[in-house]
Order: structure tokens, then sequence, then C-alpha cells
């Protein structure tokens, strides 16, 4: 095919492809723009997920009635004059593509007034081309209403997910500016609810109070910045959260360099590795970092979305960082509790206690009941079958008899064709979540009342999520109820996490249905029913007696796939007698 040059508006459409994905990346623009113009205040309006409406106002400084039209020419700038200001940007916005991205595949409405200037302006434009211009009365700074949005390309709209997730979306570009931003009063409203407003009082805590709970924001602890002896030009500042408040999942960290959110793995690790031996194993904190250092030292460049940033010196910017966030919590948390230490008791020193300990009979009687009920035969034997290990569908595993507990962790068992060695964790774990999943479709899934309906206040995404899919949850055993904002009111739980704490167990749900929005091939109840299996199931370390044993073998034995946990984990490896003899010479 001969080349030829694309038309504008073809060029028009494929740049915008870069800039707006989604409505989310409308909303983002739109304040970003805002907030270079100094705004105080930014109000946010969308319906349908922003899929046909978004609204976005600010009081900032306005356009200049002469410069409004050029606003929407490509790569018109007022922040950028020659090449050598990318290497030191300090605004949010730089590259001018924006408004003719934004315009170029919707139906939007302009209007501004700029500061000093009498009448304002006001700009309709269809696919990019200007419609209706004409002078308007209205305060000073900038109204943008983007309607229909990829109404020109139904490939690209089709592609939009659901109401819903849209405005999750949304919701996330928000939040993350009221958090960088908070002397800006910022305000949320979704098809005329209101899902968010931040004070606008400078102090980061009230926003965090407002996004995650007012119990958050008052125990959260400020970073402590000043590194004494430090040399760096790094500045760090936040708010990070007490070891007591960790999280399932990293979502909880968000870094901002410079003002601008950023995508960054070093710099989660940072803030995690500066809470090592603080979390339980598998848990993540809550932190809100700051980072500003001479726009010289970080390229913003590097990322269409500019999502991702590159600095100039990494290594100095990771321990600046992981030092602050190291210090803030030596100096301000309290001593954490331990968790999960098994209590010394009679035997020889550095040895888990004995797993034919009897201990506490109803503690003992209890997890009988988890593990799945029954207790050993009296004479502790097994009977021989024939061998099921050739059988490679993971649908069966042969009889086993208990010979111990190893490290608190793995059982001992004699097969039939030699010794096999099971993770108590990952075997429970494959248990009970057979088990919930039988019972999701019964009159009365396994579910148990609170005492005291709890209130548990999550992020605007998670509380979304959890409302947006209450049906499937009460399948599985949970009541919960939306209770105003990101709060939720927690009725019942599964049975087998009905002891945990509500926050905890919700979280982990929550956390499973945001991964349900990825492309796994993994139906969405199964997701949730094996993150609550997996906070329910027995832990390393935890120490069994005998009955106990046995009856996890037994309950394990009767599932549909014993050999893997939910997560695909094997339960269980052996060592055959021909292996054994090989060790030790016999062969």
């Amino acid at each position: 095919m001969p080349i030829r040059v694309l038309s504008e508006e073809v060029a028009s459409q494929i740049a915008a492809g870069e800039v707006v994905e989604r409505p989310a990346s409308v909303v983002k623009e739109l304040i970003e723009n805002a907030i270079d113009a100094a705004a105080t205040a930014i109000q946010v309006r969308v319906r349908r997920g922003g899929k046909e409406f978004v609204h976005v106002v600010d009081d900032g400084c306005g356009v200049p009635r002469d410069e409004v039209e050029l606003a929407f020419h490509r790569h018109a700038t007022s922040k950028l004059t020659t090449a050598d200001d990318l290497e030191r940007i300090a605004t949010l916005g730089f590259r001018g593509e924006a408004l003719a991205s934004i315009a170029s595949v919707s139906r939007m409405t302009f209007t501004t007034r700029a500061s000093g200037e009498t009448v304002g302006s006001l700009l309709r434009l269809e696919g990019g081309e200007i419609q209706i211009r004409r002078e308007v009365g209205r305060p000073a700074g900038t109204a943008v209403t983007v309607e229909n949005l990829f109404f020109n390309i139904p490939a690209r709209r089709k592609f939009l997910r659901t109401d819903r997730t849209e405005r999750r979306h949304i919701d996330q570009w928000v939040t993350r500016y009221a958090i960088a931003y908070p002397h800006i009063r910022f305000t949320l409203d979704h098809s005329g609810q209101n899902a968010l407003q931040s004070p606008g009082s400078g102090e980061l805590r009230d926003v965090v109070a407002a996004v995650y709970g007012p119990e958050i924001g008052e125990q959260a602890l400020r970073v402590v910045s000043d590194i004494p002896g430090g040399q760096s030009d790094v500045r760090v500042a936040g708010l990070i959260g007490p070891p007591s408040f960790h999280r399932a999942n990293r979502t909880y960290i968000t870094v901002f360099v410079n003002g601008r959110w950023v995508q960054d793995p070093s710099l989660t690790y940072a803030v995690t590795q500066a809470y090592h031996r603080f979390l339980p194993t598998g848990r993540h904190p809550l932190a809100i970092v700051l980072l500003d250092l001479p726009p010289g030292d970080v390229d913003v460049n590097v990322h269409p979305a500019k999502a991702e940033v590159r600095f100039r010196d990494g290594d100095a910017v990771f321990r600046a960082l992981q030092k602050a966030v190291r210090r803030t919590l030596l100096e301000r948390a309290r001593i954490p509790e331990a968790h999960g230490l098994v209590e010394p008791r009679q035997g020889a020193p550095g040895w888990p206690p004995s797993a034919v300990d009897g201990g506490d009979t109803a503690g003992r009687r209890e997890r009988l009941i988890r593990l799945g009920g029954r207790e050993a035969p009296a004479d502790g034997q097994f009977r021989l079958a024939s061998d099921t290990w050739g059988d490679r569908s993971g649908a069966s595993i042969p009889p086993l008899r208990v010979i111990g507990q190893l490290r608190a962790t793995y059982i001992v068992a004699e097969g039939p064709e030699g010794m096999v060695l099971l993770d108590q964790h990952a075997a429970h774990e494959r248990v009970l979540f057979e088990q919930l999943l039988a019972r999701r479709e019964e009159t009365e899934p396994a579910s148990q009342s609170l005492l005291e309906p709890a209130l548990v206040e999550l992020g605007p995404e998670q509380a979304d999520l959890v409302e947006g899919q209450s049906t499937l949850l009460a399948r599985l055993g949970f009541e919960v109820e939306p209770f105003g904002g990101s709060t939720v009111l927690v009725r019942a739980l599964p049975t087998m996490v009905a002891a945990d704490e509500p926050d905890q167990v919700l979280e982990d749900a929550a956390m499973a249905l945001r991964s349900g929005n990825e492309p796994l091939g993994i139906p969405l109840e199964a997701l949730v029913a094996r993150q609550v299996c997996k906070r329910a199931a027995i832990k390393a370390g935890q120490t069994l007696d005998h009955p106990e044993m046995e009856a996890l073998i037994r309950a394990l034995e009767q599932c549909d796939s014993p050999r893997t946990c939910p997560h695909g984990r094997p339960t269980m490896i052996r060592l055959t007698v021909r292996q054994l003899a090989r060790e030790f010479g016999r062969s």
C-alpha cells in the first residue's frame, strides 16, 4: 500500500487514544488543568460512570478570551517554551494534548473567564470541531462538560467496562488528588449522590479521615522527614498507618512525586521494606507518602499518562523514603504485639510443643469441627488400598496414617508407597474452600450473625465493590449493607471467619472482588471464597494434636481436588519407599 499522510481527524483520534483511555482519564486531565490553574475548589459530577456525562468546575485563573480557541490546538500549552523546560517541569500538565484529545472524541462545552476580565467565553465542540462560540457571564474559573465520550469511535466505546467499574476508576483519581492537594476542596458527585467531599483545610489528616475513615485519620503517623546527617535533596512527607492498620494488598500504598501520583514498584517496595518485622506475614501497610525533589532530578516525560517517572538517582530516592518511613515507625509507633508465636511448654528448648499433647480440650473440639469433625480411629491404623497416586487427575489420594507433626507446619503421614508430607495450611484451605462453595447454593448458607453489627470503613473503591456484589457475598455467608459514604454495616460473616475482625475479612473480600476485574478466567465467587478460606485455615506454626491431624486428612480425602490448595500450591509431597531405600544405600 502507498504511504500517505493521515488526515487531521484520524491523527487526532490516534493521539487521543494515548491520553484518553476511559472516562477517568478525562477527569484526571481536567483536574490537573484545574490544579495548574491554582484552583482552590474543584467540583466533579459524572453520570453513568462518566461515559455519558462528565462535568468539572474550578475557580482557577481561567483562560483569557483571546486564547480560548488556541487552547484546543494540539501541543498548545502555557507551561513550556523550549526543550530545556522539559528538564525542570513543575506543573502536572505540559504537553498541551489534553483538551484537544478529549474534544476530538466527545461533545464538549468549555466555559471560562480569566481573572481580571469582565466577560467569559463559551465554546461548544463536537469531534474536535468548534460548533458555537459566544460570550457569557460566569465567575472566574473554568467549567468543562464532556458528553458522549467516544461517540465517534464505536469500536473504542464498546470496550468500556460497566458503569460501576468506570465509576471506581474515577473515584481513584479524585481521591488521589484530594490527598495530594489537601488545600483544595474537592467534591465528587455520582448521579446526584455525594461520593467524596474533602474539607480543603490544608491538613492531610483531614483528607485521610474523609477517605479512609476517622479512625485512620486520627491514628495515622506523620512521617518524620528530617533524617540526621542526610545529604539528599529528597524531602519526604505524608501519613502512614501504625502497624495495627495492615492490609491484604499493596493498593493502600499511595506515592506522589512533586504532587503527581506515580506507579513505581521500587518506591512501593521501599515502604514495604520499612515495615519489615512490624507486620504479620502476607500483610501490607497503609501509607500515603509525598516526595518532593528538584524538578531537574526527575523526568516525568516517559509515559503517555504521566503515571511513571524516571529519577536521576533512584537509589537516593529509595533510601530517603525507606529511612523516613522506618524512622517514623521506630519513633512514633507503639510497640507491636506479637502474633502467632507458640508459647513454650514442656520439652527440649528450641523444639515446638508435642503434637500429641491434648492441650485445651474445648479448643481442640472446636478445631476438630472446622477440620472435618471426625475423631481418629481408636487404633490409629489405616487399611491398605490399591495405589491411587497413579491417578493424575488430582481427584483422589491414598489412605494415610498420621505419624506426627514437623515444625508445627507439616503433617507427617505414612501411605501405601512410603512417606507423605502435608502442608497443613494448604490442605485446610482446600477443605474449607470446597465446603464453602458446596454450601453457597443452600437456602441458608453457613453464616453467623455478629453479636453487634460492625461499622467498617473502606476506601471508596472497596465500598463500591462490596455494595455492588452484595448478592454474591450473601451466597457465601456475608450480610453487609451500605451505611453512607465509604462505610458499610456488617451484620453477619461466613461461619468459618466469624471470630475474626470484620474489617479484615471484608477487606480480603474486596481485594478478591477487585482482582475479579482482571481477565483471569476464575469465577468471582471462587476468588472471594479462596480469600475467606485463606484467612480461616489453620496456619503454619499452629500445633495440632493427633485427632486433629487425622480429622484434617479424612476431610481432605473427601475433596474433589485434594492435591492442591485453591491458589494452586501443592497440599502434599511424597517420598516413596524406593527413594528412601536408595538414599540409605539399600537399592
